[in-house]
């Protein structure tokens, strides 16, 4: 691996080979002659003068490109396209001049891209789905322990484990609803010509539309598709670009609230992503487990959500039928838009997959709070034996806030029950009290929740995408 220039971190630290490959310029040059191919063969069904032998020979070629030539002949024309044409055109002298017939550089350049991002996106859905089968066993686990629950980032009331993984995994399906409609909706350019009246193939086919949509038909059919732009300019809007990197911004933005999260839940040493044996945390502080993983998905994250931004301008700025300024950009945000949700899918699932779980640090830290989310309880009791329930109020009030001055100011542990127990007014003793203060009465139908999602909404997304579950990964750096 050469030194002395600029690569991609996508390549060597974080997107898969997998993902690396539908964005390859290998990946893309098949495609162009699997397109072509599908273009000679809807022409010929059609009623022009090509042959078997020709389509023959073109896919005798369609694996084995002769990159030297296309390279060569490049230098010359400065157009890629008709670089490639002219060294398709020399492995298969007999359909050299049949090649690319009636059609402009985007039938090859815009299906390709429509057809590699729903390569990209079958690679998400799998990876998102694993993910969500992680989470869903993680919640389904834990759905009865109970934890703090958090606003403005304060103790409020108890929620549990489990019913916070549920609400990591139901941005994540909201997520995978979105990647199925956009999936599902996907429509390919077809073959619409310079500036997408289809002049060309009018010339070609002496005005008969009938054939024209045929061809579009059969070429959509090839390539595994049942939709079609229904009007373009010269190319498919870019506005698809920005539906799919949005949907890849919502995959980015739900895996950083969970690693966010985690990273918190991580200080307060209640949870932590998997920590392996000679990992090292700090090269300074040697007791130290950074959450590494999590932090890499945000940052990850950061950058894709930013991201989004380069189709949505661009797609605004496209003049008339078609402009050039959007090429050189989408082949950068397209491409690492995907890698980089690739990656953090890669990392989501290696830190789900072994989740660390510090159940007593979690009850100690519930029952520092506890008592605080009591004392209504406790008003209520001592209402019923005949208290005056704003002048308990009051007393709460001032009990809590003296308690919480031990915990702040002199670091002391929460007296509340104490206080509570030595005040006559509430009339119960601290061991009733204590006999309140169980977690799980508190965590209201955390649990039930729980089920009821993985019931009625996840599991049966998991069960009908069974062959895709299972995925392991192994995080090289």
């Amino acid at each position: 691996m050469p030194h002395d220039s600029y690569i991609s971190p996508f390549s060597t630290r974080y997107a898969s080979r997998e993902m690396q490959y539908v964005f390859s310029e290998d990946n893309k040059f098949r495609t162009w002659r699997k397109l072509w191919i599908a273009l000679a063969r809807a022409e010929k069904n059609q009623g022009l003068d090509i042959t078997d032998d020709q389509i023959a020979e073109l896919e005798a070629h369609r694996e084995d490109i002769n990159y030297e030539d296309a390279q060569r002949r490049e230098k010359e024309c400065r157009h890629d396209v008709m670089s490639h044409v002219y060294a398709y055109g020399l492995q298969c002298p007999g359909a050299a001049g049949i090649i690319h017939l009636g059609a402009t550089s985007c039938y090859v350049g815009d299906n390709t891209d429509i057809i590699i991002m729903r390569e990209g996106m079958n690679i998400l859905r799998r990876k998102l789905l694993n993910v969500m089968s992680l989470l869903a066993d993680f919640a389904e686990k834990y759905k009865a322990l109970p934890c703090l629950a958090y606003t403005h980032l304060q103790p409020a009331q108890l929620t549990t484990v489990g019913k916070r993984a549920s609400l990591w995994l139901n941005e994540l399906t909201m997520d995978y609803q979105e990647l199925e409609h956009r999936l599902s909706t996907l429509a390919m350019l077809g073959s619409k010509g310079t500036t997408g009246t289809q002049a060309s193939f009018m010339e070609l086919f002496n005005g008969d539309t009938a054939k024209i949509d045929a061809v579009e038909q059969d070429i959509a059919k090839a390539m595994g598709f049942d939709k079609i732009v229904p009007v373009s300019g010269q190319t498919y809007s870019r506005k698809v670009d920005y539906q799919v990197l949005s949907v890849l911004s919502g995959i980015a933005q739900s895996a950083s609230k969970f690693a966010y999260d985690m990273r918190l839940l991580a200080s307060f040493k209640e949870m932590e992503e998997p920590f392996e044996k000679h990992q090292i945390g700090s090269s300074a502080m040697p007791y130290k487990r950074n959450p590494m993983r999590c932090e890499r998905i945000d940052a990850l994250a950061r950058y894709v959500m930013v991201d989004v931004l380069n189709p949505a301008i661009t797609t605004s700025v496209q003049f008339f039928e078609r402009t050039l300024d959007d090429s050189a950009n989408k082949r950068i945000a397209v491409a690492e838009a995907f890698l980089g949700v690739d990656a953090i899918l890669n990392i989501m699932m290696n830190v789900c997959d072994g989740l660390v779980v510090y159940d007593k640090v979690i009850r100690a830290r519930v029952m520092n709070e506890l008592p605080f989310m009591a004392t209504e309880n406790i008003m209520m009791d001592a209402v019923k034996k005949g208290g005056n329930r704003q002048e308990l109020h009051e007393k709460l009030r001032v009990h809590s806030q003296a308690a919480a001055r031990v915990v702040k100011e002199e670091g002391g542990t929460n007296d509340l029950v104490d206080r509570i127990a030595a005040d006559h007014a509430f009339m119960i003793t601290k061991e009733e009290i204590q006999a309140i203060l169980k977690p799980e009465e508190f965590t209201g139908r955390s649990s039930q929740q729980v089920d009821a999602f993985l019931q009625e909404v996840v599991r049966p997304i998991l069960d009908a995408n069974k062959e895709v579950l299972g995925e392991k990964q192994e995080l090289s750096v």
